[in-house]
């Protein structure tokens, strides 16, 4: 079961427009009156949850107007104020006006220049770091590509030895209480092996099942005036994976079968069945009956039409992949939310597939999926890298697959091992962690993580 299955809970209108016209603050207070007369428990849940998203929105738009525009002139050092105003009013900026105060997206900046194009040759920063990492995985693309000409499946296993550690900012809990912590770490599954735990600090955490949904190694520390630290070291053994589908060897499924059942069902509130999708779905698939194919075309549709943008946290969506279809933009996990709701709805099983992409250049969070067909069985996906390769790579990634990837989920908004007691920061995918103490939930903002990869070689 879903750990924000509460979310198909409406709250009242009135509360709702409060939080969408941004007066944050008699939001909260019309929502501690609710719960004083609200009795039952998921309502009460759904309300509480909203509290924590109205933190997160502040949060989220954490940018006064000059601190936005000195954002910007760091990339496009000759705008001046009166173009940036008009920016603003022609709405080519996400900022919002909370409890009376105009406040930018913290990442408004980003998405700009993702949405308007035409605005890079006036920009002066380059992202040095950001090509070098483009030109290693194109490498390994090629290679992949090449060893898989000769034997299909998986191939170029690569050795990884990573260090994830999460410090606990000072005067986040006080003093001697106990802090818990959940870090992720390498799941058992067809894309990884050899999974060794080598070390940790201050004391072993509780590993989590090889095979759990989420895994996660879990820590228990105590808080000091400085905070805490724990961190955890291990190594995985990642291949990539290469094959050339035969769309005429592709066979019926089982459709009794429990993959089948699992895999092509919904998961609300993020895998839902709604009109508008199954609309798109069938707008895209057509009479189309071959599952790989429909799977394409979907594929197709997504990297062709929708624009990579770095969104709110997930927390504050009420359906991710309506959002994204609805908006045209979405990150690399929305856009893998939207693949395996569109296939699911077509009848192609399809799943969820994240936590890392293990480039060593630069490592970073990263979510895809993957879709099954007979007999070829699961394959990989990843809407978010082929949309923005050149056209002779883009579809690479339909199908296949880097070895560049570290998988601690293989779905989403389940539970941990140990479970969480409260709300989680991320409440559909783990990447960076999660901690609380027995206060509550410690946000994103109360703690500081690090991923580093120690040692990277190709086997």
């Amino acid at each position: 079961m879903s750990i924000i299955a509460f979310l198909k809970q409406p709250i009242p209108d009135s509360i709702r427009e409060l939080v969408d016209s941004g007066k944050l603050k008699e939001a909260e207070e019309a929502i501690k009156v609710a719960l004083k007369r609200i009795r039952d428990p998921e309502r009460r849940e759904r309300l509480e949850y909203e509290l924590f998203r109205i933190n997160v929105l502040r949060g989220e738009y954490n940018l006064t107007v000059e601190e936005a525009f000195k954002k910007f002139k760091e990339e496009v050092p000759d705008i001046t104020r009166e173009e940036f105003k008009s920016l603003m009013n022609a709405g080519k900026f996400d900022y919002r006006i909370i409890d009376g105060e105009v406040r930018f997206f913290k990442f408004f900046v980003f998405n700009f220049f993702k949405l308007n194009k035409e605005w890079e040759k006036r920009r002066t920063k380059r992202d040095e770091k950001r090509e070098r990492a483009r030109r290693k995985l194109y490498e390994q693309q090629d290679r992949i590509i090449e060893l898989g000409k000769e034997k299909e499946g998986y191939v170029m296993p690569v050795r990884f030895k990573v260090r994830h550690t999460i410090k606990l900012r000072a005067g986040a809990v006080p003093d001697g209480e106990r802090v818990r912590i959940w870090i992720p770490i390498p799941r058992k599954c067809e894309l990884q092996s050899n999974i060794r735990i080598l070390g940790y600090s201050p004391s072993r955490p509780y590993i989590a099942h090889e095979e759990a949904l989420q895994r996660t190694a879990y820590f228990e520390v105590y808080a000091t005036k400085s905070g805490a630290e724990v961190w955890i070291e291990y190594e995985y053994v990642c291949k990539g994976f290469f094959v050339r589908v035969d769309p005429s060897r592709i066979e019926p499924y089982d459709e009794n079968s429990d993959l089948y059942v699992r895999y092509t069902a919904e998961q609300p509130p993020h895998i839902e069945f709604t009109p508008y999708l199954e609309s798109l779905a069938k707008e895209i698939v057509g009479d189309e009956r071959n599952p790989y194919i429909k799977a394409q075309k979907i594929y197709k549709w997504i990297v062709k039409n929708i624009t990579y943008n770095l969104p709110y946290e997930y927390a504050l969506y009420d359906n991710i992949p309506e959002y994204v279809a609805k908006n045209r933009r979405g990150d690399c996990g929305m856009q893998a939310l939207l693949f395996i709701t569109l296939c699911r709805i077509v009848g192609v099983p399809a799943r969820w597939q994240s936590s890392w992409y293990m480039n060593p250049i630069s490592p970073s969070p990263h979510d895809w999926a993957q879709f099954y067909v007979e007999p070829y069985g699961w394959l990989y996906v990843d809407p978010s890298i082929g949309g923005s390769m050149p056209e002779d790579r883009k579809y690479f990634y339909f199908g296949n697959i880097d070895n560049f990837r570290m998988v601690a989920n293989g779905d989403i908004m389940v539970q941990f091992d140990p479970p969480k007691r409260y709300f989680r920061s991320d409440s559909v995918d783990n990447q960076r962690g999660e901690v609380e103490w027995s206060g509550g939930n410690l946000y994103f903002d109360k703690w500081d993580f690090k991923l580093e990869i120690l040692e990277y070689e190709t086997i």
